[in-house]
């Protein structure tokens, strides 16, 4: 009896060398309507389903290998006897292979192009219970479902059969396939029809291993799609920390539409600052705290020059990040071996869910894309903020809410003096901003500061104004707002409340 091989596939990548070289092993191919005049018209003799069911395709091709015969030559177990006497009374032949891949719903799912009818036509139904009877029958079947598995298959094949190990490992790769297929599609179904989802489904493929987690006895995997965001042009392999603190200058500097540079360190701005060019912008950021930028991640939301690769060359920097580099900036910034240059290929997506993981479940929320605004911004103390100080009340409004919590940020010029991030107590991130500030000699007196939650009581208020500080923006919304208000007023700072708290867990 001749051997079986079914295939059915969408991508035809590869699939008449494929199916050439399973002929040459004496097998006999079945294939669906495309596929079959796919391989008929390049000489690779086939038999269509539907003559070899008896059965047309009908509804449009909606339903094609759908048969008994079909799927009982792949189920049928080859050493239970009484299978053996079904599939002999059903005129069921073993199906040994199965190369099926899928109606491509993920390449067409997000695309405003496309109307929501074709869209479902897209959803492949066949397809995915083909492989997932022949990954079930694994024992016997083999099943593959991307052309990247034809050459060690056809490898193997050639030695002289394939494995139990290999049909094993094919078939974990297919249940794989179809699970993030129906992902897919159960989040589009979700998010199109109902209002809230029923469930967190993650599905993303394995991008590569990284040499371990935060600490060197953590072991950790980058899963998903980075490399549509951003791309390694030079320097030794990203770290978790890296990527992690990555993230967070571009999306510090993405919030800017001057142009722009951030200094991170433990995903914290230890510098920060907009300008009229990069190389301003940078020595901006880098004269705010130059000893933590050592060792940081310097992120831009320009072009990096010549000129301004020439200032990066004189400290050490772990990363490197921007939208495009001059070809002079590259040849300058490569002669760093280790150092990595990432170019940023696109922001962080806007309505992407921030995902932590508890014990026993997920906690999921909506990314913190809230942005200032002048009718947000209500002035509640007697004096009124000048122009320049409400510039810089919006600069250092954005450069708060991206340092963790409690956090206060001192700015003048549109440039952080002084970070205080991470502390219990409001009043101890106004000391250590100032600390800061004055370790690099910069004069606070007329600077103005940010808070990412309200002031709890007037002592964090009173804090700040030791410094000379003459503006402040904070959410408001505390019990105590008249109290603070007052203690603003009294030390003739001005303050504006946004209603928004951004608070960085």
């Amino acid at each position: 009896m001749k051997k079986l091989a079914l295939i059915s596939v969408s991508d035809k990548s590869s699939i008449v060398e494929f199916a050439s070289e399973l002929t040459k092993h004496e097998y006999g191919i079945l294939a669906t309507g495309k596929t079959a005049k796919t391989l008929l018209d390049n000489g690779v003799e086939c038999t269509e389903i539907s003559d070899f069911t008896s059965y047309p395709e009908i509804f449009s091709g909606r339903v094609k290998t759908l048969n008994p015969k079909i799927f009982g030559g792949i189920l049928m177990r080859r050493d239970l006897e009484e299978d053996i006497r079904q599939a002999a009374e059903n005129n069921i032949t073993p199906i040994d292979i199965v190369c099926v891949n899928l109606y491509p719903f993920p390449q067409v799912v997000n695309r405003d192009d496309i109307s929501l009818e074709v869209k479902i036509e897209n959803i492949d139904i066949g397809g995915p219970s083909l492989i997932r009877a022949a990954a079930k029958n694994y024992k016997y079947v083999s099943v593959l479902t991307n052309p990247t598995q034809y050459d060690y298959f056809l490898d193997e094949l050639n030695k002289g059969e394939i494995s139990l190990e290999t049909r094993s490992k094919l078939a974990a790769e297919a249940f794989s396939h179809t699970s993030m297929y129906d992902t897919i599609i159960a989040n589009f179904f979700e998010q199109e029809f109902l209002d809230e989802p029923t469930a967190v489904r993650l599905n993303y493929k394995t991008a590569f291993q990284l040499r371990y987690g935060e600490n060197p006895h953590q072991k950790a995997t980058l899963f998903g799609d980075f490399s549509e965001y951003f791309e390694v042009l030079h320097g030794k392999e990203l770290s978790y920390n890296n990527i992690i603190d990555l993230t967070a200058a571009v999306e510090l500097v993405s919030e800017f539409d001057k142009t722009a540079c951030a200094i991170i360190k433990h995903t914290n701005p230890c510098g920060a600052a907009v300008a009229n060019s990069v190389s301003e912008a940078y020595e901006k950021a880098l004269s705010g705290d130059p000893v933590s930028a050592f060792g940081g991640i310097v992120a831009f939301n320009k072009e990096v020059d010549a000129g301004t690769a020439l200032k990066l060359n004189d400290i050490f920097l772990e990363i490197i990040c921007a939208p495009s580099y001059s070809q002079e900036a590259l040849d300058e910034l490569k002669k760093k071996k280790n150092r990595r240059l990432i170019l940023i290929k696109k922001y962080p997506d806007e309505d992407q869910r921030v995902i932590k993981s508890v014990p026993g479940g997920l906690l999921v929320q909506d990314k913190d894309n809230s942005k200032i605004s002048d009718n947000l911004m209500k002035v509640v103390t007697e004096r009124e903020p000048t122009q320049s100080e409400i510039e810089d009340l919006k600069f250092a409004w954005v450069v708060c809410k991206h340092t963790k919590s409690n956090a206060i940020v001192f700015v003048k010029d549109c440039k952080a003096l002084g970070v205080g991030a991470g502390q219990m107590s409001r009043v101890d991130s106004a000391k250590i901003a100032a600390i800061k500030a004055k370790q690099f000699g910069h004069q606070l007196e007329g600077a103005v500061a940010a808070s990412d939650a309200f002031f709890p009581f007037a002592d964090g208020l009173i804090e700040i104004a030791k410094y000379g500080i003459t503006s402040v923006i904070q959410p408001g919304g505390s019990v105590r707002d008249e109290e603070v208000i007052n203690a603003a007023n009294e030390n003739n700072i001005s303050m504006i409340f946004t209603g928004i708290r951004n608070f960085k867990h």
